[in-house]
């Protein structure tokens, strides 16, 4: 994904709007994307810290963070400069809604891949 002239972050998950070529022709802009997911467990800190506040400079309208360590999700949404305005975190027995993106509701323990 490009977001600006000197980084191209590689997420983990990244959900696009449809485009007829598919992103061939040329990355996605912010602009493009729907959501965005990383998956962190020895990545948590640099993830939260670097990656989560230049998704949000960059106007990506939805983030989660599927912290392995701690066996949440964090999701985050209502981008700005400083950060994301919301934020909620997800344990065992919750259920992640795409705010963006109809339809797309998944359990945290189908996420986490195990039983609590």
């Amino acid at each position: 994904m490009h977001i600006s002239y000197i980084s191209e972050p590689q997420p983990d998950v990244a959900l696009l709007k449809p485009r007829e070529d598919f992103y061939a022709r040329t990355h996605p802009e912010p602009e493009d994307v729907l959501l965005i997911i990383e998956v962190a467990d020895s990545s948590l800190t640099y993830d939260r810290r670097a990656k989560m506040p230049f998704y949000a400079r960059a106007g990506i309208p939805e983030f989660w963070l599927v912290d392995l360590t701690n066996q949440v999700v964090e999701v985050y949404a209502r981008p700005s400069a400083g950060g994301y305005r919301e934020s909620a975190v997800l344990g065992w027995g919750e259920t992640v809604r795409a705010r963006g993106i109809a339809g797309i509701a998944l359990g945290v323990d189908d996420i986490l891949g195990q039983t609590q």
